[in-house]
């Protein structure tokens, strides 16, 4: 009778632990792509990117300015890694047009 019990009770204790691993393992299988909210700040553009991915990551801010003769921005490609949290930001002389951000998994723009 004890045997049983303690089947019946590992047999449990199996199906719950697969329950969880089982969605975790689905959870790993779907891209987590890094995010980056973006915001403009008078003259400057600001860009704050998370990485969710267990993988290094590389982003890199874009801002267009509204002035002709104001050079748009084109910034370095920076790394990010796993649950990582950076912070961009450049500036035009003046007016921002648009800012964004691309996404560059394996870091070398391709």
């Amino acid at each position: 009778m004890g045997v049983r019990f303690y089947a019946v009770a590992a047999a449990a204790a199996a199906s719950v632990v697969a329950g969880p691993a089982a969605a975790a393992r689905a959870a790993s299988q779907a891209p987590a792509d890094t995010e980056c909210r973006t915001s403009v700040q008078g003259s400057e553009g600001v860009a704050v990117c998370f990485n969710p991915d267990p993988d290094l990551d590389h982003v890199q801010l874009h801002i267009e300015c509204v002035q002709w003769w104001d050079p748009d921005v084109d910034g370095p490609q920076v790394p990010i890694g796993p649950a990582e949290t950076v912070t961009l930001s450049d500036r035009c002389w003046e007016e921002i047009r648009s800012v964004w951000v691309t996404r560059l998994p394996d870091g070398n723009g391709s």
